[in-house]
């Protein structure tokens, strides 16, 4: 009987180590139809659910994902792309894409659900503890800036506006040389 529950477990193991497999197609990433990727779905809500049963990942999802070594990226049949080759593809296809995805990385590890913002005119909305999309809304709106940039009072005060109307607290992710992320919090207040 010991013996059956621990080759169970450890298929258990192996299932859970595997990576799941996905294939850059133009700027788009798709994983497998499989049950590891509906999980990860469901689990964390990365991505969006297709309805083939595969899922389509963001560049900065999937180079997130790569780097926890869940997901194993192909550009042909068997050619899997390193951490350094997807990130080179990624920062030629979207702007500003280093900063964002250390950002983005930083949200994850911290245990909340971050997703694009691009109807609300920023680059993520993110989730309070718990929360997941569909259950509630976002409780910020997030811009990543790197350290070096400057703002406007004009882009500023868009950003501020955008929030506002939104009903969400905005989120300055600021990023320094060492890929060290700040934030600051900006509300509207009244005297």
């Amino acid at each position: 009987m010991a013996k059956t529950e621990n080759i169970e477990k450890e298929q258990k193991a192996e299932e859970k180590s595997q990576k799941i497999r996905a294939d850059f197609v133009g700027n788009k990433i798709l994983t497998e139809n499989s049950d590891a990727a509906r999980e990860l779905y469901n689990q964390s809500r990365y991505g969006t659910l297709l309805e083939n049963g595969k899922l389509q990942l963001s560049l900065i999802e999937s180079l997130h994902l790569l780097e926890k070594n869940t997901l194993g990226i192909y550009r042909t049949k068997s050619k899997q792309l390193s951490f350094d080759e997807f990130s080179k593809k990624a920062e030629k296809l979207e702007p500003n894409f280093w900063v964002r995805f250390c950002v983005y990385r930083d949200i994850r590890n911290r245990g909340y659900i971050i997703k694009t913002a691009l109807k609300f005119g920023a680059d993520f909305r993110v989730y309070d503890r718990g929360v997941k999309p569909g259950e509630d809304h976002a409780k910020w709106i997030v811009y990543p800036v790197y350290e070096g940039s400057t703002l406007t009072w004009y882009e500023f005060a868009a950003k501020n506006r955008v929030a506002h109307s939104t009903r969400k607290r905005l989120l300055i992710g600021v990023v320094d040389d060492e890929n060290c992320v700040s934030y600051w919090e900006v509300r509207w207040m009244r005297p």
